[in-house]
């Protein structure tokens, strides 16, 4: 048996014997499904001008800068498909492994893969509200104006339609965040996966599970400043859930 796998073993038994698992995820799992990431070294923010994507003064003043630079990122996202860690976590929540998962993602892939539990602290692109008035729709309404680059508008005034992803400037979405730091704060084992642990409110949920007497796990390519904290410490996403989907006998 190899180190990792050794490692990869010693998680399994942690998910096993854990009363109340959660999980925490990073951009850095939706890379598997061909979504960048934003932080790592081709990611998003590489790229230019997309440091004003989701800057809400901007927004307020030209929204086509949202809508031109998330043609492809937010509005293609139906083409996507989940990665095997989405996957493996739907399986685990299915078999009552796990308790909740916290994500700091838009993307919608947790919800694809079949995961119930979802906390998203970013907020979400999967309702749309007016700047205008009290309008709101869904993410399948505006898709196929917003896939052209396009704003949609609000067909009561005619104001611009923004997702509830919360941008720069604007407050993280309270119940979500309130919520997540409860299930940390519940956690004897929280998974970290894909995070840089750089963005907060969000990157301080492993020091409530640690303070709380729970184990932090972390899965990521590159280090955090949170690693010499942890319990155990992987690097590779899809080795890792490989090992457990067929620890777990996941049908994926």
């Amino acid at each position: 048996m190899s180190e990792n796998d050794k490692v990869y073993e010693q998680l399994a038994a942690m998910i096993r014997t854990a009363n109340h698992c959660v999980a925490f995820t990073g951009a850095g799992i939706s890379t598997l499904s061909g979504i960048r990431d934003f932080r790592g070294k081709n990611g998003l923010y590489t790229l230019p001008e997309t440091d004003k994507m989701f800057d809400i003064e901007v927004f307020y003043q030209t929204p086509s800068v949202y809508y031109g630079l998330a043609r492809d990122f937010i509005y293609g996202l139906q083409e996507k498909e989940p990665s095997i860690v989405h996957q493996v976590l739907a399986g685990l929540e299915a078999q009552g492994k796990l308790a909740a998962l916290i994500t700091q993602n838009i993307d919608l892939l947790h919800q694809k893969a079949g995961s119930c539990h979802v906390i998203e602290v970013h907020g979400s692109p999967s309702r749309h509200s007016c700047t205008g008035c009290s309008y709101t729709t869904s993410f399948e309404d505006v898709v196929s104006v917003a896939r052209t680059g396009e704003v949609p508008l609000c067909p009561r005034c005619g104001h611009a339609l923004k997702p509830d992803i919360t941008f720069f400037g604007e407050a993280l979405p309270a119940a979500a965040i309130t919520e997540a730091q409860q299930e940390c704060r519940r956690a004897d084992l929280l998974l970290v996966l894909g995070s840089s642990l750089t963005v907060y409110p969000a990157a301080a949920l492993p020091q409530i599970t640690l303070q709380s007497g729970g184990s932090v796990v972390i899965v990521n390519e590159q280090p955090t400043y949170f690693d010499s904290y942890a319990a155990l410490r992987c690097t590779d996403l899809a080795e890792t859930f490989t090992y457990l989907r067929q620890a777990f006998g996941i049908e994926v």
